[in-house]
């Protein structure tokens, strides 16, 4: 989860390196640093803590030097110290390194490295690839097929690397080279006029460019003041060629907002209508076009899904617009737990990897073993494979051909909020095409659907408009509180999930989520006046019951937040305190329901002075297992 980036070109590399960090930050930020290249000799600067401990000591270093690499760091391997902070470097200080991933096979190599003489400072993973690769340089013989010979001793050294990792690298003895590798975590090579960039993701390096060559697995990248050169891990060059991405610096920006969250938060009826606009054209005679070869649909008898954190939420919702409105069984699987227990094989079965980074690595492992299950199996479309991502040239993009694209744009907060709108808008638009191909759904209903998502950006407006302000006073009576629980039922059950994810995310507080009609199954122990109780209560066919379930908790003297529809006037009875949104049909409100549940998470984690941005403990891709 961490982040790296590298610069090589004209310029001074540390305001480059720092800034690409500073977008890279939600990566992980229990510490960081910077190594650059200058008279000969490799000047590391690193801090532990967030980014602007590096920058106060950064402040003190005065040189021009034009190429350097930088990490700003999520711990796996040792405590979140300067000693472990990142880059590391070989003994003679003449190598550098930064890593995003884990070497599962250090342990070994750092045993070989110090019967070799070789000394350790930290308690790192990383600090084995500097000395792996100074011990290359020093023994491996030059290759007059190599660019160079600091290349082959990358190349020679990554070789004997076991794991998931992107890596820079840099040495002083080769001050016009820059070594990037990808082996299973994502990296992306950044193309300007006379200066070249790598990163763990586009934000860091979009405000220069947006030429961009996403590396894939098992790639090896030259980069110097005359151009990038892109070879396998056997040293056989590739012919690669970048691609312009759609954005524009501005879209990293707070522009006003005191949190990238509020933000995003504020930025989801744009991406409402952006899905709308891609998924259900307003002309000619295809109702849902999602870009799909036929066959995704031929015989398709079963659905699966997998999913990690906000994700698996969103794909809960999916599951229930499959089988409701398209009426086809679906399951929803954890990708950790269905990597190691996967479902039994199934013909014409479509699986869905949904992931907003396109890196998760758990829904990619997930992926790759279901793929490689299926090779050889008599089901005709035994590469019947979908995914749903906010990052299409990701590392999901490369591995599988059918992507629904979630058009949410950058997200910067680690709280997933406008994503995981953006995913329920793709599920929206699958389980409507799904059904309506199958003749599940009439073109009169479809259009009725269709007319209420058209809707929802307005309608998501009114509550940020006439809501937010009320929220935030109300959050002021629940600064202390230490456990929340949510309810909800039918397609709001996955809603009060994500609610109680949000809270737990940003503010610390104990909560979870729970179908409403669960609670008297034991939960309910839980409840007194200390215990709030968020409601999901739309207007539907569960309505009545979890009206009923409310007042259950109301009776155990918790103070109960209601979730409700503006035309519902017995809900002022009910609830101590109520947040209405636009009275919409059920099948429709979860995009409506969940914006409060966004706010109150924000204003309760604000109110108590807390990073709402960078949560601690947690990173915005989760690239390792």
């Amino acid at each position: 989860m961490c982040g790296i980036v590298g610069y090589i070109g004209t310029q001074a590399a540390n305001n480059i390196l720092l800034s690409g960090l500073e977008k890279l930050e939600y990566r992980g930020y229990d510490s960081a640093g910077i190594a650059t290249i200058w008279e000969g000799n490799i000047h590391c600067v690193r801090a532990k803590g967030k980014l602007l401990n590096l920058r106060s000591k950064l402040e003190q270093v005065e040189h021009p030097a034009q190429v350097g690499i930088g990490h700003t760091r999520w711990a796996t391997h040792g405590k979140p110290e300067e000693h472990n902070a990142h880059p590391h470097q070989d003994n003679a200080l003449r190598v550098a390194v930064v890593q995003n991933g884990i070497v599962e096979n250090y342990r070994e190599l750092r045993e070989y490295l110090k019967a070799l003489g070789h000394e350790f400072r930290s308690e790192t993973d990383t600090e084995v690839i500097p000395h792996l690769i100074a011990e290359c340089l020093q023994h491996t013989p030059e290759n007059p097929a190599s660019p160079s010979h600091f290349f082959t001793a990358v190349q020679e050294a990554i070789n004997k690397l076991k794991g998931a990792f992107a890596i820079a690298a840099i040495c002083a003895d080769y001050p016009d080279e820059l070594i990037v590798i990808r082996q299973q975590a994502p990296l992306v090579i950044g193309f300007g006029q006379g200066e070249f960039f790598c990163a763990s993701d586009t934000p860091a390096i979009v405000t220069h460019t947006r030429a961009v060559l996403p590396l894939e697995n098992g790639e090896i990248a030259r980069l110097t003041p005359l151009g990038v050169e892109v070879y396998n891990f056997a040293g056989h060059r590739l012919k690669k060629h970048p691609r312009t991405l759609n954005w524009n610096p501005i879209m990293v920006e707070k522009q006003g907002f005191k949190h990238f969250m509020l933000k995003e938060i504020y930025e989801q009826p744009g991406v409402v209508r952006a899905c709308l606009e891609a998924y259900f054209p307003s002309v000619g005679d295809i109702p849902v076009s999602l870009n799909l070869p036929e066959e995704i649909y031929t015989d398709l008898a079963q659905i699966e899904i997998v999913a990690c954190g906000t994700s698996w939420h969103a794909a809960l919702v999916g599951k229930y617009l499959l089988e409701q409105l398209a009426e086809i069984p679906t399951q929803v699987q954890y990708a950790s737990e269905f990597r190691y227990a996967p479902s039994p094989l199934t013909a014409n079965t479509l699986t869905i990897g949904v992931t907003q980074s396109g890196e998760t690595a758990d829904t990619l492992a997930a992926l790759g073993m279901e793929k490689e299950r299926r090779q050889g199996k008599d089901d005709p479309y035994k590469g019947r494979f979908l995914g749903i991502t906010n990052r299409p040239e990701s590392s999901l993009g490369q591995m599988i051909p059918n992507i629904i694209n979630t058009h949410g744009g950058i997200e910067i907060g680690v709280a997933a909020t406008k994503t995981f709108v953006a995913q329920l808008m793709a599920f929206y638009g699958l389980a409507l095409d799904l059904g309506y191909r199958s003749g599940k759904i009439s073109a009169t209903r479809l259009t009725e659907i269709i007319t209420g998502l058209r809707q929802l950006p307005s309608e998501i407006e009114a509550i940020l408009e006439t809501q937010e302000k009320y929220i935030e006073q109300l959050v002021h009576d629940f600064t202390e509180t230490k456990d929340f629980i949510f309810v909800g039922r039918g397609i709001n059950f996955p809603i009060a999930l994500e609610g109680a994810l949000k809270l737990k995310e940003i503010s610390y507080i104990h909560a979870e989520g729970y179908p409403a009609g669960e609670m008297k199954h034991g939960p309910i122990a839980l409840l007194d006046n200390k215990v709030p109780v968020v409601a999901i209560a739309m207007p539907g066919n569960v309505y009545e019951k979890v009206i009923s379930n409310a007042q259950e908790a109301k009776a155990r003297d918790s103070r109960l937040i209601g979730i409700t529809s503006v035309k519902d006037d017995e809900a002022t009875e009910i609830f101590n305190d109520l947040i209405p949104v636009s009275d919409v049909e059920e099948i429709l409100s979860p995009i409506l329901t969940v914006i409060p549940l966004q706010l109150l998470a924000y204003h309760i984690a604000a109110r108590r002075g807390l990073d709402v941005d960078q949560p601690r403990n947690l990173a915005k891709s989760v690239t390792v297992e």
